[in-house]
């Protein structure tokens, strides 16, 4: 019988995180700390430049790459934020950093090219490889305190042997750990990349919700090899408007545009010209949001170390990746369909993020405090109860 669909898709699955969340949102009274989804809406001048636009008649085709302000404002925009020295030619405006992702590593894949990850991670990043018939190699980095050592990287790379080792991912601060990295761990990395030659995918939709040092990227230390993804979904909440960037030499972004125009053509018009306002008038936009983050954030810390939860070091993002409890189930997916059955509350099990995060849950505060104090409350008789 005829084969009519392509192995890889076949192979991959739908995201058993999203699986999840679908299933425990049909549940009335569940309290879901899933999703890395802003509680806060949109800022109003953001909407505000959306109707405007649409009223402006902006419903035409833009430029594949973006609307030339909207390039320039956001090479802008992070230059100064991060110190970093793009200009409109190193950007590309993508329908969300998951598009962004996508179109990087197509650019930068041939078949059988080695990608690793270091896991716990996002798994977006896995199957995108995938499909392009690259080879994955991860790096558990939970001995390492959820952080990847140059000597970790160089001996992967060393034991791939003829095998051409392509790219590294990155993602900091982290999904799920919140962890990220400081100036030395970036520049210990960065010699190594160097030395071998490698692109690195370095995933930062997380930057501005840094909440130690000032968040620095590779980009700061070799901005040739480093393509940059980042976005407006988390800093400016604006997950459904779906835009997002790539920041990279303009080489590489020349290589880029093509697989970005013929995967989506170009990003929404009036979502561009949202995000043109969003990175002129919006700059502090994430603070605002980052103050309750780590309020949140130290209330959960505070409330569940006394129930045997240990947490990584939660530097950015809106997570803690939570050790489970000795008493309690240790099967991370065992432990979540438990609490959700007797509870009625939703976290995301460990194990969806790769080696290393068995015996973990990730636990999004990016939800209100009314609703992180009900999870305390059902997480302290979850426990209480084994």
């Amino acid at each position: 019988m005829r084969e009519d669909f392509n192995q890889i898709v076949k192979k991959i699955a739908v995201s058993d995180i999203r699986q999840f969340d679908n299933e425990v949102s049909q549940v009335p009274g569940m309290v879901k700390l899933t999703l890395g989804e802003p509680d806060f809406n949109t800022p109003e001048h953001v909407k505000q430049a959306a109707i405007k636009a649409i009223e402006d008649n902006q419903s035409h085709y833009t430029p594949n790459p973006g609307i030339p302000a909207l390039r320039e404002a956001a090479a802008a925009y992070y230059n100064e934020k991060f110190n970093w020295h793009y200009q409109a030619e190193n950007v590309i405006t993508t329908v969300g950093a998951t598009e962004g992702i996508a179109t990087a590593l197509q650019t930068l894949v041939n078949p059988d090219d080695v990608v690793i990850i270091p896991t716990p991670i996002f798994p977006i990043y896995i199957p995108d490889t995938l499909l392009n018939h690259g080879q994955v190699v991860f790096i558990d980095t939970s001995a390492d305190g959820f952080v990847l050592t140059p000597e970790r990287l160089a001996a992967t790379i060393e034991a791939q042997g003829d095998k051409t080792v392509k790219a590294l991912v990155l993602n900091y601060p982290n999904n799920p750990t919140g962890v990220t990295y400081n100036h030395d761990e970036l520049a210990g990395l960065a010699k190594v990349i160097k030395k071998y030659q490698l692109w690195v995918v370095s995933d930062e939709i997380y930057a501005e919700l840094s909440y130690g040092e000032p968040h620095e990227s590779l980009a700061n230390f070799i901005p040739e090899q480093v393509i940059v993804v980042n976005g407006l979904s988390k800093s400016h909440a604006m997950t459904g408007w779906r835009v997002g960037f790539l920041l990279a030499p303009k080489q590489v972004t020349d290589e880029m545009i093509k697989a970005h125009q013929y995967m989506v053509t170009a990003p929404v018009t009036m979502v561009q010209y949202a995000a043109l306002e969003a990175m002129t008038n919006g700059k502090e936009d994430s603070q605002v949001m980052a103050k309750q983050y780590i309020e949140r954030r130290d209330y959960l810390i505070k409330s569940l170390e006394p129930l045997g939860f240990e947490m990584a070091r939660p530097d950015g993002a809106f997570y803690l990746f939570a050790k489970i409890p000795a008493n309690c189930p240790q099967d991370s997916w065992t432990f979540v369909r438990e609490l959700a059955k007797t509870q009625k509350l939703a976290l995301i099990p460990g194990i969806s993020f790769g080696a290393g995060g068995e015996g973990y849950v990730r636990i999004s505060y990016a939800a209100s405090m009314a609703n992180l104090q009900k999870a305390v409350e059902r997480l302290t008789a979850f426990v209480q109860a084994h």
